[in-house]
């Protein structure tokens, strides 16, 4: 479904909310924002796991450092599409807080969740298939629930509906 924003088509995708920020919102379009969230959380966690692990850290400080880096950077992401629009870099930090803390907090709740309470997950070292299949597991799991997420935040004119504007 094409939409017409302000006269001009959108060039990136298809929004699936109309003007206000209510109405429909495709599951594709809430899809491609929680993948957007999904890309800067699983950089973020690979990245603090093997910087924890290589440090020799324990657990509950590598799953912190894995958490606080996905966040980094799933902002990151977003601020990098924001201040590409020409936007300063305080209105683009607000922005990229508004749109993607909850969306975020959700996937690493999940994500952590399931591999918090995988046995043996929490132990298996970055060497070990272990490691890899629960984390892909993981990432699958906080997709498919952080996605109906996205798509009541993007039908009320929140979340990724507040980056979209500056998009164009």
């Amino acid at each position: 479904m094409e939409q017409q924003h302000e006269g001009h088509e959108h060039q990136h995708h298809e929004h699936g909310h109309g003007a206000g920020g209510t109405g429909a919102v495709s599951w594709a379009t809430a899809a491609r924002a929680t993948l957007h969230c999904l890309t800067g959380c699983a950089i973020g966690e690979v990245l603090g796991m093997v910087i924890g692990t290589a440090l020799g850290w324990g657990n509950v400080a590598t799953m912190v450092l894995a958490i606080v880096l996905a966040f980094f950077f799933g902002y990151a992401l977003t601020l990098r599409g924001i201040l590409a629009a020409g936007v300063g870099l305080r209105t683009a930090v607000r922005v990229a807080l508004a749109a993607d803390t909850l969306s975020i907090a959700v996937m690493e709740l999940i994500d952590n969740g399931v591999i918090a309470l995988w046995p043996g997950a929490m132990d298996a070292h970055l060497s070990d298939p272990l490691f890899w299949i629960v984390l892909a597991i993981a990432l699958a799991a906080a997709f498919v629930i952080t996605t109906p997420v996205n798509k009541w935040m993007i039908g009320r004119g929140k979340g990724h509906a507040v980056v979209h504007q500056y998009h164009h």
